[in-house]
């Protein structure tokens, strides 16, 4: 059974934990936010053939980062749901959308998101080809653009707080896989 609102802990290598009844070791989504706990997390950055990158405008309900750019879209795996799984289910959710993703790297980042609450994720990172526009959620998403990665570089240089912590983290990443052909 799928538990939706709990997350998988890792070690700092993104393995699972277990607890010392051999179960894997979870939590409840907040309280894993609240207690600063490394988490599995997935992202996606979906390009399109002019080679712009996707990015979506967190919504204003968001229990963190709201209002904030972000890539593609991200989630937690739950329990029982591999990264390929969670990611593909997300991205239908929040933008309406079924591409192909291909896994091309993994991060970890820890961030005070204010509001009593710390990212602390162990994030497998997705990338898609699709020229397709999305349909956002409303509740999920106020807002989307193409942008190429040139003018993203610029925008988190000029309007460092419009844009989520982990976006600004993994970007130089982002463009180093890219121009090693991780997506065509």
């Amino acid at each position: 059974m799928i538990q939706r609102d709990f997350v998988v802990l890792v070690d700092e290598y993104g393995h699972d934990l277990f607890n010392p009844d051999g179960r894997l070791s979870t939590m409840e989504k907040m309280e894993a936010h609240r207690h600063g706990l490394l988490h599995r997390a997935v992202s996606v950055f979906v390009f399109n053939d002019r080679d712009e990158l996707l990015l979506q405008k967190r919504a204003a309900n968001k229990y963190h980062s709201p209002q904030k750019w972000s890539n593609t879209c991200c989630t937690h795996p739950s329990p029982g749901e591999i990264p390929i799984m969670a990611v593909q289910r997300r991205l239908a959710e929040e933008m309406g959308l079924a591409v192909p993703l291909t896994e091309v790297f993994t991060f970890s980042y820890r961030v005070d998101t204010g509001n009593g609450l710390i990212e602390n994720e162990f994030d497998h990172v997705f990338f898609g080809l699709s020229s397709q526009n999305p349909k956002p959620d409303p509740d999920e998403v106020s807002d989307w653009k193409w942008i190429t990665m040139e003018e993203l570089g610029q925008e988190l240089i000029r309007n460092l707080g419009e844009h989520s912590f982990w976006l600004r983290q993994c970007f130089g990443k982002v463009i180093k896989h890219k121009l090693h052909g991780a997506v065509n």
